[in-house]
């Protein structure tokens, strides 16, 4: 199995990105797909996750309004659209897959997934 995080870079306070997150070597669509962050000292934190069919998704107070999941099962991809970033958005993001259903809080737990993505780095200047 593996999950090939990439989109990250330098953008400016204000600004957006996308990341992307191909997964390869499990069957996409049974696995509910996540996005956390650590920024450096810090623990990885959750962001965001996406039901299996897109139909269902929770966010961090952190992001909400602010950031948007999707996936697309046909890609074998899941997808995290950053808007008005801010300085403090900066860190390295993480994919992350669970077989194991969950909803809402219970989406947090970064121990209950199975895979993770290798990271890629976002940093937001002022």
């Amino acid at each position: 199995v593996q999950l090939q995080a990439f989109g990250g870079g330098l953008v400016q306070a204000g600004g957006s990105l996308r990341l992307s997150c191909a997964a390869s070597g499990l069957t996409f669509s049974r696995y509910i797909m996540s996005w956390f962050r650590q920024a450096p000292g810090k623990e990885r934190y959750f962001l965001a996750a996406l039901s299996r069919s897109g139909g269902m998704t929770y966010y961090a107070d952190s992001v909400k309004g602010r950031f948007t999941i999707s996936r697309d099962n046909a890609k074998n991809t899941v997808y995290l659209q950053m808007n008005s970033l801010k300085p403090e958005d900066t860190a390295v993001y993480y994919c992350a897959a669970r077989r194991d259903n969950c909803s809402g809080y219970g989406c947090y737990d970064r121990r209950l997934y199975d895979y993770w993505g290798q990271g890629t780095q976002v940093t937001v200047s002022s």
